[in-house]
């Protein structure tokens, strides 16, 4: 499948995802150079799965902590020790299968715009109405087209890009993409999405637990990520930070605390319902306001969670909510 000086190499990363990895192997196989599926402790037999599918295999050091970022660099390193390392490499999580269509367009982008270093697309749901979660989580995939600050976990990239800013930071738990972008950026780099399909992701959110644990963790990379750009002029994550902790966590302290001096001060909390109204209006999707609104509690948690972790000295593991 080699394209002259645009050869691509596939990464998938995952850990325990089954039938998933299956569609997965399955999606990318005759469209690219080379697939690397880099494991992550995994106790179903998708290690065996991808042999046997043709995939090289890296399996993490389990004495060490799990994240994507570390096991996207493990598959990055042995494309670029490979005696003739693609031009590309195509980042896709174990639980997403690849679009046919994808790696044509992305590479075509990618060889007209040089300055480029990532091109994403449409990643879909595939089962957007098991629940709410998943439609809510489909509508978070629909990103605007054209040149933008950051990608996601599926996203074609050109190597001399992530070799320049060193690839991914391996010590984040979530968050590793943008804050990946960030850097790109800072090199002069751009990042695209493109208005094509590119891949077909099965969150399998089913219950309130698994969506409360999801935000906690995007509450965390909020906070990890302000820490790291917050400064001028990236402002990275800071806006996100502030409205976590204004909503999830200002708004009810403030409520709570003025019960000292009177019960009316019980009212603040209107605050909640007036901003799903108005979000409601604005948008005419009311779970989507309910939702986004309610979802500043954890999201608040996850930015306790991260800068108490850094007053202790003491880093978080995975927040995995499937």
């Amino acid at each position: 499948m080699n394209s002259s000086d645009m050869a691509i190499g596939v990464v998938i990363i995952g850990r325990n995802e089954g039938p998933r990895l299956l569609r997965c192997l399955d999606s990318v196989k005759g469209l690219a150079d080379q697939v690397i599926y880099v494991d992550s402790g995994s106790t179903d037999g998708s290690q065996d799965a991808a042999r046997a599918q043709g995939a090289r295999l890296v399996e993490l050091d389990r004495d060490r902590p799990f994240t994507a970022a570390r096991a996207r660099n493990a598959g990055l390193r042995l494309l670029a020790d490979h005696r003739s390392p693609p031009a590309l490499v195509q980042f896709i999580d174990g639980d997403c299968e690849m679009q046919p269509g994808w790696l044509p367009a992305g590479r075509a982008f990618l060889r007209a715009n040089p300055g480029v270093a990532v091109v994403c697309g449409r990643r879909r749901e595939r089962f957007p109405d098991a629940s709410v979660y998943n439609r809510l989580i489909d509508r978070e995939w629909d990103t605007p087209v054209g040149e933008t600050r950051a990608c996601g976990g599926d996203a074609l990239m050109r190597m001399e890009a992530l070799q320049e800013v060193g690839g991914f930071n391996p010590a984040l738990i979530a968050g590793e993409e943008p804050e990946l972008c960030v850097r790109l950026r800072a090199a002069g780099w751009t990042i695209w999405r493109l208005d094509e399909e590119m891949t077909l992701h099965d969150a399998a959110l089913s219950r309130f637990s698994q969506w409360w644990k999801r935000n906690r963790r995007a509450g965390h990379a909020y906070a990890e990520g302000a820490a790291l750009h917050g400064a001028p002029p990236e402002r990275h994550g800071v806006r996100q930070v502030r409205s976590a902790l204004a909503w999830g966590a200002g708004l009810p302290l403030l409520a709570l605390s003025g019960l000292a001096l009177t019960p009316w001060s019980l009212l603040l909390l209107l605050g909640w319902p007036a901003q799903v109204l108005r979000l409601g209006l604005r948008e005419g999707d009311w779970a989507h306001a309910f939702f986004l609104t309610l979802g500043k509690l954890p999201e608040a948690q996850g930015v306790a969670d991260y800068w108490w972790g850094r007053v202790r000295g003491a880093r978080r593991g995975l927040i995995e909510y499937k």
